[in-house]
């Protein structure tokens, strides 16, 4: 039985990236509750698009801001507070890190290249940073040519 109002159960993520000499580096943040490594997600807030409210919550809990891309490049589903959270998930390029953010006390970042983020990000994101992978990839590619 759902314990939140229905609307608690759309969520929105990013993958918060970088390059860096042709390697994307993304940014890990743990989660409060399990300390496991994750990307930046939460509720989409009502007066927000999905992807405007990813990119509040990638400020909030990773203290990074960039630009958010309006083009959905994955979902996945998890259960919490008994119903099926749906999250859609945008990359975010990310142009500031800043030293203090408003969750530093409660969560740990780190940013690693995307091939260690995959071996350390939770199972149920972990097909996403894959397809980010391969997107990334062949970006890259597409721009050395």
């Amino acid at each position: 039985m759902k314990t939140k109002p229905s609307w608690y159960y759309n969520q929105s993520a990013v993958i918060p990236f970088k390059t860096n000499e042709g390697m994307t580096e993304i940014v890990l943040i743990t989660s409060i509750t399990s300390g496991a490594w994750g990307i930046p997600k939460g509720v989409v807030e009502k007066s927000m698009s999905p992807e405007e409210s990813a990119s509040k919550e990638a400020f909030e809990e990773a203290g990074v801001i960039g630009k958010v891309s309006n083009e959905m490049i994955a979902d996945y589903e998890y259960e919490k507070w008994g119903g099926t959270c749906k999250v859609e998930v945008f990359p975010l390029h990310v142009t500031d890190i800043f030293d203090e953010w408003d969750e530093m006390n409660v969560r740990k970042r780190i940013i690693v290249e995307i091939k260690e983020a995959i071996s350390l990000i939770k199972k149920n994101q972990r097909e996403v940073l894959i397809k980010f992978q391969e997107i990334m990839s062949i970006t890259y590619r597409n721009s050395a040519r």
